[in-house]
């Protein structure tokens, strides 16, 4: 029911992404679309509409066994969400992670946003460890903690990058 176009974005979709983007984050702004293209992957309807996105790099240590792909913002629009496409679109992110040869997949994700952790956790996501005021307030509000969660790859046989971490971390402890 709907079509996946890898970095195949037109002038009138640019507009819909900026709209649906997270806020804070916009994909052209951060190089990913030059630097990562392949983990940029949008979710666009038969008749158009932008349905979603995951946009993501790879990055880390291959001789410390720490390449991975990374999740950076993850969205799907209110009238296309319960279909299944944030799982597919994970997936889709997950086998270029594989293909490049990643030992896992992370991602971050708000504390207080349950239904996005319970949904990485169907998708075999577990939490590594918590980050300590990841997220910066606005208006007031104190900032807030993240789940850095992992799902191990192939690679990673025995499954090492997964076990949970004993004590949060702060943000500058963070390579």
């Amino acid at each position: 029911f709907f079509s996946l176009l890898m970095c195949c974005i037109t002038l009138i979709n640019l507009k819909l992404l900026k709209n649906l983007c997270i806020p804070g984050i916009n994909p052209l702004d951060h190089g990913y679309l030059a630097h990562w293209p392949e983990y940029f992957i949008v979710a666009e309807a038969p008749g158009g509409e932008l349905m979603g996105y995951i946009m993501g790099k790879a990055e880390g240590s291959v001789a410390r066994e720490e390449w991975h792909g990374h999740v950076t913002a993850l969205s799907v629009a209110p009238e296309f969400r319960r279909l299944g496409l944030a799982a597919k679109l994970m997936e889709l992110l997950e086998e270029i992670s594989e293909r490049k040869g990643g030992f896992f997949v992370d991602l971050f994700v708000r504390v207080s946003n349950q239904v996005a952790v319970n949904m990485y956790k169907q998708l075999g996501y577990s939490v590594y460890r918590t980050v300590i005021e990841y997220y910066s307030a606005s208006n007031g509000e104190p900032d807030e903690d993240a789940y850095d969660m992992r799902k191990a790859l192939s690679r990673d046989t025995e499954k090492k990058s997964i076990i949970p971490l004993p004590h949060p971390v702060r943000p500058e402890d963070i390579e």
